[in-house]
């Protein structure tokens, strides 16, 4: 399987602008800049859409595993939290903090921990990234 994004930019670091789009079309030339990055400006980052890829390839993988294990989750709802930080001179992703909180009828935590940490090693964007995960998972 390949999925492909695309991207351009025109002008410089600080005051370029460029857009992303994805194959699909759910993004498409979706604006993305410097302002947006590093300050509060509008659009989009790169690591705004790998914080979205995190926290919905986790949520499939763990919704995955409960699913292997015997149960069907009512709901699992995770939100990624990228750091970009300066390492040197440039800039690394060092981190990718998840906070899930699901509804898992007749599964008890001990169980439900179990598979959100095999989760959070196994889901094929948390491999990818280079960064320490953490994991903060509760029934709800």
């Amino acid at each position: 399987m390949i999925k492909k994004g695309s991207a351009q930019w025109k002008g410089d670091l600080k005051n370029g602008v460029g857009d992303v789009s994805t194959e699909t079309g759910v993004l498409r030339n979706a604006p993305f800049g410097f302002k947006a990055r590093f300050e509060d400006g509008p659009g989009t980052n790169p690591e705004e859409l790998i914080a979205a890829a995190h926290a919905a390839c986790f949520t499939m993988a763990l919704s995955a595993g409960l699913g292997k294990a015997g149960f069907t989750p009512d709901s699992i709802q995770t939100e990624a939290a990228v750091r970009l930080e300066k390492v040197g001179d440039g800039f690394a992703i060092t981190h990718s903090d998840l906070v899930c909180v699901a509804k898992v009828p007749n599964i008890d935590d001990r169980a439900f921990q179990e598979i959100a940490e095999q989760t959070k090693a196994g889901c094929p964007v948390s491999k990818v990234l280079n960064a320490k995960i953490s994991l903060s998972a509760k029934l709800g």
